[in-house]
């Protein structure tokens, strides 16, 4: 795909800065293997050689999820992203059945693996990295769809008796706080139905009910997800400016 050849191309461009060169020259302080890339476009080239079992590829991997795990740089994730390029157009297209938009299934794929990255913890899993970012990204990204499948498949019908009893015992209610509720139920219903029409996905979903709904600020979102602030904002924008277009604007 054009689109995503042009992401790789410009993030290949970005690591070639100063800015990427000063981190991999810092990892060769300490890390004697890595002494034999002078770029960061040698590592990538010696990544994507021989088999992903290779345990040298750890030798590469652990540092650079060490370094990530202190520090927290989202150029980190910008550069295994490119390492791991190849594995996630792989994964985009064997699990096409998945989703038919390719677009979308892209973004859930990427979204799916910054979290991956986030979660990796090289003190409990320090080798055969490649194949755990790999599995773990599939398994991650089909949990997600399938929560979607069965909230498609699942009727929810509430029966007159339920009603009466969700109705009864009013007495004394602060009425303030039913009609906030009310209101949240309402906006998360919208959202939900959006997501359920497939305009926005079950992390979109749970990211706008979060930070709309429920008044969470982004950056405290992103903490809590381990994420990147900005990659947490753009994606709540993007999906934002997709329900608008989906109601005509009229939001």
């Amino acid at each position: 795909m054009r689109s995503e050849r042009n992401d790789r191309e410009q993030l290949e461009q970005e690591l070639r800065g100063s800015a990427y060169q000063a981190l991999l020259n810092k990892l060769q302080v300490t890390q004697l293997f890595l002494r034999r890339f002078r770029t960061w476009a040698d590592v990538i080239a010696f990544m994507r050689e021989g088999t992903s079992t290779d345990p040298c590829k750890d030798e590469v991997l652990r540092p650079i999820f060490e370094a990530h795990t202190q520090d927290g740089d989202p150029r980190w994730r910008t550069i295994l992203l490119v390492i791991f390029w190849p594995g996630l157009e792989s994964i985009h297209f064997q699990k096409r059945g998945w989703d038919p938009d390719p677009e979308e299934r892209w973004q859930n794929m990427i979204w799916t693996f910054l979290q991956v990255l986030c979660r990796i913890d090289v003190r409990r899993r320090p080798d055969r990295l490649v194949q755990k970012v790999y599995n773990d990204t599939v398994h991650r990204l089909h949990d997600e769809y399938r929560r979607a499948w069965e909230r498609a498949d699942r009727e929810v019908a509430a029966g007159p008796e339920e009603i009466e009893a969700l109705a009864g015992g009013t007495a004394g209610i602060d009425t303030s706080v039913i009609e906030l509720r009310e209101a949240q139920e309402k906006e998360i219903e919208r959202l939900r139905q959006h997501m359920e029409a497939g305009h926005i996905t079950e992390a979109d979903f749970l990211l706008l009910v979060g930070t709309r709904v429920y008044g969470q600020s982004v950056a405290d979102y992103a903490r809590g997800a381990g994420l990147d602030y900005q990659v947490v904002k753009k994606r709540r924008q993007r999906a934002e400016a997709a329900i608008r277009r989906f109601e005509g604007g009229k939001r």
